[in-house]
């Protein structure tokens, strides 16, 4: 298999096929297109969800932490508390490894969670730090979402824009391959802002709040695979009108130097959401300072349409992130 994460046919596979055993009080579980389980708790409802980084370099702690709340906030609940894994390679410092922490304590603190604990471990099979976040929620009995919940007629919004997480990363941590591709430092500065846009907590309780089907939080496989994935819970078709995705002018500059398609690209800070309204979501949203458009429509069957502007085609299953091709070649 290669590098990123795995498909969701080969997901299917080998990992979703083998679990046998099920709860009458897991009321959402693993399945495709759904990042967060939702436990039966009485009055409230548990969520959860885990998340790795491995794309990035710096401020991965601070990815980290907002990409597993993010999946949270997309199942419309409030995140608590983080566990956090942390497994180190042998070159790694103690004082690397403070940094690391403080890091990921001032952003848990700035979303209100509490590090509940986790595991740290230093291995000689890695050669960079890998950070896991398991994020903690609760939601009243009822009021959880899930992409299962999506509806055929449906507007799929989409808020800030395609590739927001791959951008920042791309500034980042590789800001020399992008001047030698003629891309401006003032742009590069720019792009390295995009990380104050990764939390979807806004946007997330703007959606809730408006009344929405479903949320997905778009990560790797970007756009393309967030769509997918979530159509593919709700047993949906989609059409989407790539036309209508916002795309930032430091994504479009460094994803054309580059190479890249910026709807394929990882884009945590992007949420998709499903809704009878769209029009009037996206005034809420722009009302509250966040830029987002009507993308398409999920529609009954389980063809998976793209649409620029006369032209219509099939969009590929195939859903690898354009991050993982852009590291295979340096």
């Amino acid at each position: 298999m290669k590098a990123g994460k795995v498909e969701s046919n080969t997901l299917k596979n080998t990992i979703l096929e083998q679990i046998t055993h099920h709860r009458n009080d897991v009321l959402v579980g693993a399945g495709i297109g759904e990042d967060s389980a939702v436990v039966d708790f009485g009055e409230n409802s548990l969520v959860i969800s885990s998340d790795p980084i491995t794309g990035a370099v710096d401020n991965a702690g601070y990815l980290a932490v907002n990409v597993a709340c993010n999946d949270l906030i997309s199942a419309g609940a409030i995140a608590v508390g983080i566990e956090v894994v942390l497994l180190l390679p042998e070159n790694f410092t103690e004082e690397k490894t403070i940094s690391l922490m403080k890091e990921i304590d001032e952003t848990a603190k700035s979303l209100n969670v509490e590090i509940l604990g986790g595991h740290t471990e230093v291995l000689d099979l890695v050669k960079a730090p890998i950070i896991v976040v398991t994020a903690v929620g609760k939601v009243k009995k009822g009021e959880h979402l899930s992409s299962a919940n999506a509806k055929a007629g449906d507007d799929i919004v989409l808020s800030k824009g395609a590739g927001i997480e791959g951008s920042y990363i791309l500034a980042n941590d590789h800001a020399n391959i992008l001047r030698e591709n003629n891309v401006e430092g003032s742009i590069i500065e720019k792009a390295k802002l995009y990380k104050n846009k990764i939390s979807v907590l806004k946007e997330g309780k703007i959606a809730k709040a408006h009344g929405v089907n479903a949320m997905h939080d778009v990560t790797e496989g970007g756009v393309y695979g967030a769509i997918k994935e979530m159509a593919a819970a709700a047993n949906l078709g989609f059409e989407l009108n790539k036309d209508q995705v916002i795309i930032n002018k430091e994504t479009n500059i460094i994803t054309e130097a580059l190479g890249i398609d910026p709807l394929a690209l990882i884009s945590s800070g992007s949420l998709l959401i499903s809704t009878q309204n769209g029009k009037k979501l996206v005034q809420k949203l722009e009302k509250e300072g966040i830029e987002a458009s009507i993308v398409g429509k999920f529609k009954v069957g389980n063809d998976y349409i793209l649409k620029t502007k006369n032209k219509k085609e099939i969009l590929k299953e195939k859903s690898r992130d354009e991050l993982w091709r852009f590291l295979e070649k340096i």
